[in-house]
C-alpha cells in the first residue's frame, strides 16, 4: 500500500466517513430486523410457556435409543433440525456475508482486531443478542475473521452465541433448575472468554493484520476488491459463503443424524466414565439452539445421572462437528483442536461440579 493509501485509510475524508457510518448503520438495521423476526420475538413467547408449563418442547433426538445408524435416522435428524435452524441459518449467512462487505475493515480492526483481553470481551459482549446455535453463529464469525478481527474476538463471538444466550439461560431456569443455570453462567463464562482468549495467545495475534490473514490463509481484500460496485461485492461475498460452509454443513449433520441413537450410551448412568463420554460426544453432536434442555430432561427420566447431564449442558450447545467444519478455513488449524479440547476438558470439569451440585 502507498504512503497516500496508508494516510487516506487512517484519516478518511469526511465524505467516506459518513459513508462508513451509513454502512454500518445499515448493517445494524438489518441485523435488528433479522434477529427481531428470527429469535427475539419467538424466544419471547417461548419464554411464557416455559414458565407456566416447565418445557419448551420435546427432544429433538429420536425415542428409540438401542436403533442402529441408518440412512433413515440421519433424514429423520436432519428434517427435524433445518426445520427448527433454517431461518437463523439463512440470517447467519447473509449477515456473515454483508460483514465483509458493510462493515469496514479498519474500524473493525481498531475496535476487535487487538490480541488482548479487551476485544475478546468486545466480541463476547457482541455475540449476546444474537442468540445463535454454533452453526448459525459461525458464518459470522468466518465474515468477521475475514475483515482482521482477532482470532479471540472472533471466537468469543462464536461460542458466546450459544453458550450465554440469555433466552436459554431464562428457558434452562424455568425447565431445569436455577443450579443448572448457575453452572451454564460460569462455566460459559470460561468457554466464552478464557477459551477465546488463550486460543488468541496460540496464535501469536500479535502480528500485523496482514501477516495474520496469511498465516490463517485468509482472502485480504485488495483495492480493485474495494473499488467493485457494492451489489458484486456481496453477490461475490455470499457465493463464497455459501459455497464454504453449506457443504460440509448438510453432510456433518446428515452423518451424526444417522449416529443419533449410538452417541448417546445412557444405560452408563453415572459416574466418571459416563461424564467422559458425555463430554466428548457433546461437543460433537449439533442441536437447534436450546435444544439441550429438552434433551437433558428427557434423558434424566431415563436415569442419566447428573454428572453426564452437566457435562452436556456445556457441550451440547457451544460447537460441533458441523460448526468446525464450516469455520475450518477462517482459524488457523491448532486454534480450533484447541478449542475443541478445551470444551471436552470443561465439559469434564463441569460434569465433575455437576455430579456434586446438581
Amino acid at each position: 500500500m502507498s504512503t497516500t493509501s496508508r494516510s487516506n485509510a487512517q484519516h478518511p475524508h469526511p465524505a467516506s466517513r459518513g459513508k462508513m457510518w451509513l454502512f454500518i448503520a445499515l448493517f445494524v438495521i438489518i441485523a435488528i430486523a433479522g434477529l427481531s423476526y428470527v429469535k427475539w420475538w419467538p424466544y419471547y413467547e417461548k419464554a411464557f410457556k416455559a414458565a407456566t408449563q416447565h418445557t419448551i418442547g420435546s427432544s429433538i433426538l429420536g425415542s428409540d435409543a438401542a436403533a442402529a445408524p441408518s440412512w433413515g435416522a440421519a433424514v429423520d435428524y436432519a428434517a427435524a433440525y433445518f426445520k427448527s435452524v433454517w431461518k437463523a441459518a439463512v440470517l447467519g449467512i447473509l449477515l456473515g456475508s454483508l460483514v465483509q462487505v458493510l462493515l469496514p475493515a479498519q474500524w473493525l480492526y481498531k475496535v476487535l482486531g487487538k490480541a488482548n483481553f479487551k476485544s475478546t470481551l468486545l466480541g463476547g459482549a457482541a455475540s449476546l443478542p444474537g442468540m445463535m446455535c454454533s452453526c448459525c453463529a459461525a458464518p459470522v464469525a468466518c465474515g468477521l475473521r475475514r475483515r482482521n478481527v482477532s482470532i479471540g474476538a472472533s471466537l468469543a463471538f462464536w461460542i458466546g452465541n450459544p453458550v450465554l444466550n440469555p433466552a436459554t439461560l431464562v428457558f434452562m431456569t424455568f425447565v431445569l433448575s436455577w443450579k443448572f443455570t448457575l453452572l451454564r453462567v460460569g462455566f460459559g463464562l470460561i468457554l466464552t472468554f478464557g477459551v477465546s482468549y488463550l486460543a488468541n495467545r496460540l496464535a501469536d495475534s500479535k502480528t500485523a493484520p496482514d501477516k495474520l490473514a496469511e498465516k490463517a490463509q485468509l482472502p485480504v481484500e485488495d483495492e480493485e476488491t474495494a473499488k467493485l460496485p457494492f451489489g458484486i461485492r456481496w453477490l461475490k461475498s455470499l457465493g463464497l459463503m455459501i459455497l464454504n460452509v453449506v457443504p460440509a454443513y448438510l453432510i456433518s449433520v446428515l452423518l451424526l443424524g444417522a449416529f443419533q441413537h449410538t452417541m448417546f450410551p445412557v444405560a452408563l448412568g453415572g459416574g466418571l466414565l459416563a461424564i467422559i463420554v458425555f463430554a466428548f460426544v457433546g461437543t460433537l453432536f449439533v442441536i437447534p439452539t436450546a435444544a439441550e434442555i429438552p434433551i437433558i430432561q428427557s434423558f434424566a427420566a431415563m436415569g442419566l445421572g447428573a454428572g453426564p447431564m452437566a457435562a452436556l449442558l456445556l457441550t451440547l450447545p457451544t460447537i460441533s462437528l458441523p460448526s468446525l467444519l464450516m469455520v475450518a478455513r477462517d482459524f488457523p488449524r491448532k486454534v480450533l483442536l484447541f478449542v475443541f479440547a478445551a470444551v471436552v476438558f470443561i465439559g469434564m470439569v463441569g460434569g465433575a461440579v455437576g455430579a456434586l451440585v446438581l
